[in-house]
């Protein structure tokens, strides 16, 4: 480790102890390290880390120089598909410590999942499933290569115990996962104060948040209006992504916008708005179409809490907005993908008609972003294997739309190193990695898909369109290679 460059923090601390629990790591029979981030390791000063340090870091959570003296279990409520639980928190992670971007000095967090049983952990072991590791990294290496704003996984640990699951063969193999995120302050930690109704350290948190993520907002409304704003860019961030959580509780979404915390996420194969990731989600509540509702409905509960410190009428002149504000993410995040130069104002309903055709014909979402690209090129439609879809109305007037629009200043560069096929991430590929991995401790194939994911973000990266507005850095904030 290099002390001039790794730049630790203690500053959830300063909130006060009525946030969090100080809690002792779990002391697991082995550490074998499986995976480390060291492009975002360097990002934070770490990546001067043998593995054998590494290990003493993030496997046994020995505390990093100017960091905490101890891990924290966050305190925090939520609603669970809708129905709310005051008995939630940190229950098999804590925050481990927090250091500054290197680059653009934000305050970050290293989380941690899998590291032992808490205050919160009520029937739950404190463990995670090495197969839920593996996961977690491919879900965040996609996203950030399809420039969603998304957490890090920073490293995975497996720790040699034997899991039973019931969504899983048991027994499992077991890990420790830390992921790197832009805040672990959630919906739900607002809720739980004001379901105590402690409007002291709700100001509290208010200061805090503003200071340390939302420096120009202005009091509680400006704080909610910066909050909404985020959450719509994410949702836009996600569908165009062709992504869905799973799990959209109000403990799982924060106030920085960032998407974190992967369960049963999928990417769509075809484009299908009523897909849904979480075998459990019986009634399609989380499903692909209905994330942006979760999250203007999850962002109505942060503005009940905040209604009684910022006055109902602010709050309810933000949270109106919320839909229109979605709908010029969309059109944004869905121009950038194409590779098209932001449009003109008249450009939404271009937009509207493409998703309006994606969702009658059910095309492969991530192969119709590749053939679209530049605004439908003539030559890659011929060379795309739904050459006879693109033919079918409503696409040719949708195609012609598009062509009408400005390139991005950086495609003809980019598609000068384009690859041939999309990169995909759908559940075959998925299963494909963990079975070699849980079958022969072949770990090849997940090296090979993250180089593979990677090579597609630095490709987005050229076209220089998808780092996102107001320091939300996706996949054109690091360097990919």
């Amino acid at each position: 480790m290099n002390p001039k460059t790794l730049r630790g923090e203690r500053l959830h601390e300063t909130l006060g102890d009525g946030f969090f629990d100080v809690v002792r790591p779990a002391e697991f029979p082995r550490a074998e390290l499986r995976f480390r981030n060291d492009r975002w390791a360097a990002r934070v000063g770490l990546d001067g880390l043998d593995d054998a340090e590494w290990i003493a870091r993030f496997a046994r959570f020995e505390p990093l120089p100017g960091s905490l003296p101890e891990p924290l279990a966050l305190r925090y409520h939520g609603h669970q598909f809708r129905a709310y639980n005051p008995d939630l928190g940190d229950g098999r992670g804590f925050l481990y410590a927090q250091v500054r971007d290197l680059k653009d000095g934000r305050l970050l967090d290293l989380g941690t999942k899998g590291s032992g049983r808490t205050p919160w952990s009520r029937q739950g072991d404190g463990r995670l499933t090495l197969k839920g590791g593996v996961r977690e990294i491919l879900a965040t290496e996609m996203l950030e290569a399809l420039g969603v704003y998304t957490s890090k996984t920073f490293s995975l640990v497996e720790t040699g115990e034997e899991l039973i699951r019931g969504d899983e063969p048991s027994p499992t193999r077991s890990a420790v996962l830390v992921r790197l995120s832009h805040s672990h302050i959630r919906i739900g930690t607002f809720q739980r104060l004001a379901a105590l109704e402690r409007w002291d350290e709700m100001r509290r948190l208010v200061e805090y948040s503003i200071a340390q993520y939302w420096p120009d907002a202005d009091g509680p409304a400006g704080l909610y209006d910066a909050v909404t704003g985020a959450c719509a860019r994410l949702g836009a961030e996600w569908f165009t992504a062709g992504f869905v959580h799973g799990v959209l509780n109000t403990d799982n979404v924060n106030i920085t916008g960032e998407s974190f915390d992967y369960g049963p996420w999928r990417f769509l194969d075809t484009f299908d708005p009523a897909f849904t990731a979480a075998y459990f989600d019986h009634s399609g509540l989380y499903c692909f179409a209905r994330q942006p509702e979760a999250l203007n409905w999850n962002l109505a509960r942060l503005g009940e809490c905040l209604i009684p410190i910022a006055g109902r009428a602010a709050i309810e002149q933000v949270f109106d907005g919320f839909a229109a504000r979605f709908t010029s993410a969309l059109t944004a995040q869905t121009l950038a993908r194409l590779g098209l130069e932001p449009g003109p104002a008249g450009s939404t309903p271009l937009i509207e008609a493409f998703w309006a055709a994606m969702r009658q014909t059910a095309p492969p979402v991530q192969q119709s972003f590749h053939d679209l690209l530049g605004g439908a090129l003539s030559e890659r439609l011929r060379a795309s294997p739904l050459g006879d879809v693109y033919g079918r109305a409503p696409w040719p007037d949708v195609i012609a739309g598009l062509r009408a629009l400005a390139p991005a200043p950086g495609l003809a560069q980019a598609l000068a190193d384009a690859p041939a096929a999309p990169q995909t991430l759908v559940i075959g590929e998925v299963e494909a990695i963990w079975d070699a991995i849980d079958r022969d401790d072949d770990w090849s194939k997940l090296s090979a898909k993250i180089v593979a994911i990677r090579n597609t973000g630095a490709f987005h990266a050229r076209l220089g369109l998808l780092a996102g507005p107001n320091g939300r850095p996706g996949a054109c904030a690091v360097e990919t290679a």
